[in-house]
């Protein structure tokens, strides 16, 4: 007995600080309370799906092939806008700015505060650095450079998302971190100290100078180190200044709540809208259960749904600039590296959406002309196909903007 209980404090050891920590006390508690929380998990809106139906096999034939890994990266480097200190600290215009800093990393700049969403500074979205996916393109603007942010605005608790360097390196800014429930626990085993801490569940906020942050829901889960599952909730997130709001979708699939949020938050001045990390070999068949990673019909969005829950979010108006995110950084998925933003472009346009296209690093104004240079194809990505016109985009042409439903 003696020598087990060594070998496991010896493994306990060995355990990656990356893995964060375990909600207790009084966070475990509030935890319990959530409305979200059954039989012992954090439960999504609706039940999820996996991957088991023999599809499988075919996707690795078709994406793991010569063929596929090539489409899966770019044969060129991704262009980094690099902006001068000068202009990042020349306040924006119209009082809302967006800084696209890859993946799903946002600096928003809303009436005189700066708000940075699921910061992740990181050479890898792993718990190591010595494996997992890398990323494709370097980062904008080092961390030590950044000009000091108010708000941190964590999402989930997946590596893409939670960065715990990153983190441990936004400490120094004094800035507040609002996360849900549960997230706490890994900010201050991090050093992060606790009154600087907001833990959030769904439709709650929090007031932070003169913004009003509100977790919204999400269709998605949770997931670190070797934690059991669903023990720290997702979300998506508002965020509402006295001038402007902006819309967060972290990850999450497509579902009815997007209508709900646009009708109780909405219209925004932008959002920013997971499109990709999706597969094109969805099961149809539905259980409650944690979804297999690169199949993922449930928990994240395809670029036609991305934009449909804009157009949600929006009260059925096309309104407002929609900002692509959770793709071109990091390899998450099976599909070509850069797929993910033609689509989002060809079902953006049609239906008369404006959308933006920065490159990493590159700031705009919603309320100023927008980036839609198509720049990925200029380093290698060469659309090979017409996308359809979804059956999503084709209900909300039809009956939100009066046009023809064919096309």
């Amino acid at each position: 007995m003696t020598g087990f209980r060594s070998r496991r404090i010896g493994l306990s050891a060995l355990r990656p600080a990356s893995f964060g920590a375990v909600p207790t006390g009084e966070r475990l508690a509030r935890i319990r309370r959530s409305p979200q929380f059954v039989d012992g998990q954090f439960r999504n809106p609706v039940p999820t799906r996996q991957l088991l139906n023999g599809s499988a096999l075919p996707m690795a034939r078709t994406q793991l092939s010569r063929e596929g890994r090539l489409r899966r990266a770019p044969v060129g480097p991704i262009p980094v806008h690099r902006p001068a200190a000068e202009d990042r600290r020349r306040p924006p215009a119209s009082g809302l700015r967006l800084t696209w800093m890859g993946h799903s990393s946002v600096l928003v700049e809303i009436d005189g505060r700066r708000v940075l969403f699921d910061p992740v500074w990181g050479e890898r979205c792993s718990p190591v650095t010595w494996a997992g996916p890398k990323r494709m393109h370097p980062v904008p603007v080092e961390l030590d450079e950044l000009e000091p942010v108010d708000v941190v605005v964590i999402s989930h608790d997946h590596y893409d998302h939670l960065d715990m360097s990153t983190v441990q390196g936004l400490i120094r800014t004094g800035a507040a971190f609002v996360v849900p429930l549960g997230i706490g626990a890994d900010l201050e085993f991090w050093g992060v100290p606790a009154e600087r801490i907001t833990e959030l569940d769904w439709h709650e906020a929090t007031r932070i100078g003169g913004l009003t942050l509100t977790a919204t829901p999400a269709q998605h889960f949770c997931g670190r180190g070797l934690r059991g599952p669903q023990h720290t909730l997702w979300a998506s997130w508002v965020v509402a200044g006295p001038e402007h709001r902006v819309y967060h979708s972290g990850d999450t699939g497509y579902f009815s709540g997007f209508a709900e949020i646009g009708a109780a938050h909405g219209p925004f001045d932008a959002t920013m809208m997971q499109i990709g990390a999706y597969s094109d070999f969805w099961p149809k068949n539905h259980t409650q259960c944690t979804p297999l990673p690169g199949a993922w019909p449930d928990i994240h969005m395809n670029p036609a749904q991305g934009v449909q829950a804009h157009l949600d979010l929006q009260k059925g108006e096309v309104a407002g600039a929609l900002l692509p995110i959770h793709w071109g950084t990091f390899n998450l998925s099976l599909h070509p590296w850069a797929e993910p933003a033609e689509w989002t472009k060809a079902a953006a346009d049609a239906v008369g959406q404006a959308a933006a296209f920065p490159v990493p690093g590159q700031p705009f104004e919603p309320a100023g002309d927008l980036p839609a240079a198509a720049w990925w194809r200029q380093i290698g990505y060469v659309p090979d196909h017409k996308w359809p016109l979804p059956e999503l985009l084709q209900a909300a042409v039809r009956e939100d903007l009066g046009l023809a439903a064919e096309r």
